[in-house]
């Protein structure tokens, strides 16, 4: 079974096209008017071996907040049509990531419920031009649209770019290991995800 998925949605804010091979090998083409989040997407395929293609657009004259929450909805979109029922997968992972400074648990469920809990709501400041509590934003839209429970955690650290970093790889690599096929049914007592 293939599990690849292709999405396209567009409303009055966006414009976005999302590719995502959940057993490629890391290739990616990430074209947004927003240079870090290119770089934050870029390394999600990467580090996780998703293959990723991204072309989105949207209204960043208003604000970078709806692009970068609606390629995180979009992303959860594909990821769930990519999943299919979860048949034989690991459903839970976890990974600790340090960036320098910065050290970041990254830990999801594969669960059928969209949940997002981060520990730092007071972390303000820009990455270029990007506000980083849009990370916050894009990790929630997954994780809804995704209908994942996902945590992330950033024990340490006080570069943004840094911690964001390391909040995409642990979020890359997590999502790697639930995904990862083992043999048996769908890893619920409920016998659905």
């Amino acid at each position: 079974m293939e599990r690849k998925a292709e999405v396209r949605r567009k409303t009055r804010e966006t414009d976005i096209e999302l590719y995502i091979n959940l057993d490629g090998k890391g290739d990616y083409e990430v074209v947004t008017p927003i240079g870090f989040l290119n770089h934050m997407l870029e390394s999600f395929a990467k580090h996780g071996r998703f293959d990723l293609k991204v072309k989105a657009d949207g209204d960043i004259h208003v604000s970078h907040h709806h692009l970068v929450e609606d390629c995180g909805i979009t992303l959860g979109m594909a990821f769930r049509k990519a999943l299919g029922n979860a048949k034989g997968i690991k459903r839970y992972g976890w990974a600790i990531v340090p960036m320098d400074e910065a050290l970041v648990i990254g830990s999801l469920d594969i669960s059928g419920r969209g949940l997002f809990y981060h520990n730092k709501k007071t972390l303000r400041g820009k990455i270029t031009h990007l506000d980083f509590e849009l990370i916050w934003e894009f990790f929630k839209g997954f994780a809804l649209e995704g209908k994942t429970t996902l945590h992330i955690k950033v024990e340490r650290g006080y570069n943004l770019h840094h911690i964001a970093e390391a909040c995409f790889k642990s979020f890359a690599l997590a999502l790697r290991e639930a995904v990862t096929p083992v043999r048996g049914d769908i890893p619920s007592t409920k016998g659905v995800i």
